[in-house]
Order: C-alpha cells, then sequence, then structure tokens
C-alpha cells in the first residue's frame, strides 16, 4: 500500500527541523501511523540526544573554566609569595635571609606537587592508566609512599609508624601516590613531634589500609567536601587524586572523622 505524505506535511516538518537547529524546543512526535510518523520520532530522539550533548557539553567548558579558575588561584598564591620574597632577599638581614629561602623552598616544593598531581588526575579522568596489580607487603607500600615525604615529616618532626603485614593485591605505584597524599594530608593536620599511624587488615569485605593523623578530627560538614577539588577550605587536590586512584582500581576510601581527642582516619579499602 503506498502512503502519500502531502506537501503542506513535507514543509512543516521541514521548518519545524529549522526551528531545532536554531535551539527552539519541538516536539515532533505522533501516535499515527506511517513512515512519515516513523520519521518524525526519529527525527525527535536525534533532536534530544543532540540537546543533551550540547548541554553536557556547555556544564563541561563551565567546570573546565571553574578548576582553571581555581588552578590559576592555586599557583598564584605561593608565586607570588615566592616573588616578594625574592625581591626582599638581597636587602634583608643574614638571619632573614635564611628564612626568606627556606620558605622560597618550601613555597617551590608545595608547587611542584599541585602540578605533578594535576598531571595525575588528568591522567585519570581521561582514562589512559592502565593499572598493574601485583601483590605487595603493605610496609614495602608504606616505604614507597613516604619516599616524597621526607622532608615535609623532617620539618615538623613527625614519624610514621606501621602496624600490620598483610599483603594488598593492587598497583603498586599508583597506590603509593594514593597513600603519599593520605599521609601528607595527615602530616598537615598533626602538631609538630606528632606520630602517624598506618594500620593495615582484613574482613570478609576487603583488606584495608587506615591512616590515623594526631589532628582535632573532621567535622560532618567538612566531610562533604573533602574530596572536591579546591574546595575553598584550604584543600587541593591531593585527597579527589587519591580517591580517584582508588577508584580506578575498584577501591574506595572511607573516613572516620575523629574527634574528641581523637584524629581522622582515611581507610583505602581493596575489595576482594
Amino acid at each position: 500500500m503506498q502512503v502519500i505524505v502531502s506537501r503542506n506535511e513535507v514543509e512543516q516538518l521541514s521548518a519545524d527541523i529549522r526551528k531545532i537547529v536554531d535551539g527552539q524546543a519541538r516536539d515532533l512526535r505522533d501516535n499515527l501511523e506511517g513512515r512519515l510518523s516513523i520519521l518524525k520520532n526519529d527525527i525527535h530522539i536525534l533532536a534530544r540526544r543532540l540537546n543533551n550533548q550540547a548541554v553536557n557539553l556547555q556544564q563541561d567548558k563551565a567546570a573546565l573554566a571553574d578548576t582553571l579558575a581555581d588552578i590559576s588561584h592555586q599557583l598564584k598564591t605561593p608565586l607570588t609569595a615566592m616573588m616578594v620574597m625574592v625581591d626582599l632577599l638581597e636587602d634583608a638581614p643574614p638571619p632573614k635571609q635564611a628564612e626568606f629561602i627556606a620558605n622560597i623552598k618550601q613555597g617551590l616544593m608545595q608547587t611542584n606537587w599541585l602540578v605533578n598531581s594535576l598531571l595525575k588526575m588528568a591522567k585519570l579522568e581521561s582514562g589512559t592508566v592502565q593499572f598493574n596489580p601485583a601483590d605487595i607487603c603493605v610496609q614495602k607500600l608504606a616505604d614507597l609512599a613516604l619516599v616524597p615525604l621526607k622532608i615535609v615529616l623532617d620539618i615538623k618532626n613527625q614519624t610514621v609508624e606501621v602496624h600490620g603485614g598483610i599483603n594488598i593485591l593492587c598497583d603498586s605505584n599508583w597506590t603509593a601516590e594514593a597513600l603519599t597524599n593520605i599521609i601528607k594530608n595527615a602530616s598537615e593536620h598533626s602538631p609538630e613531634g606528632s606520630v602517624i599511624h598506618i594500620s593495615a587488615g582484613e574482613n570478609p569485605i576487603c583488606k584495608f589500609i587506615s591512616v590515623t593523623d594526631c589532628g582535632e578530627g573532621v567535622s560532618l560538614s567538612r566531610m562533604k567536601s573533602l574530596f572536591r577539588r579546591f574546595d575553598g577550605n584550604g584543600a587541593g587536590i591531593g585527597l579527589p587524586l587519591a580517591k580517584a586512584i582508588m577508584h580506578g582500581q575498584c577501591g574506595d576510601i572511607d573516613v572516620d572523622g575523629g574527634g574528641n581527642g581523637r584524629g581522622a582516619t582515611f581507610t583505602l579499602k581493596f575489595f576482594t
């Protein structure tokens, strides 16, 4: 049976398509039978998908703009401080010069840490990271994680104690990176001369590595934004990077906020 499509129907459909192209919302669907109705429904589905893609693209652009602004702020703060100290360095007395040099070294170290973390986060988010899991002892994993933190811990005269000698199936390099960021966070929130505790264990659900600091704990309101990049409360990218690494290995990170004399505990979970 031949289906006749009138010229008016074709012109109306063409006009509706042009309106969709111009960004106007049009519902082309109908409940009639025939090839024209099928075509209308297919065009409507295509238009919805294109619209959703456009919305997602706009949201991605806005998120990228916010991220770039955050990165600019995070880099600008230490760089500005270092530039000021460099200008004052020449005319400063020797004790002040030593202080300025120490502060500049600290600023350079923080800036280098931030840039490296951003590059690693970009690799994770692009899906180009290939995880290579293998059994590794928690003590060896902790040793790897502590290498980049030697200066940080020495400055605050802090020590790290490791308890538990189990093996973990994970990518040792990336997991050490996650653990480094968790320990660094613990160091930042612990007083000078304190001890940071790392404990490892297992239960029927997972194996885990816990890092407990000696700080004042984390409030419930603060916990909601712990893993948000540049959350405006002094947190940067270390914790979000650690969580992304764990998620990339089908793991997770839990937080016990502590308080009332107890420090916060961050637990890396490796599901079996």
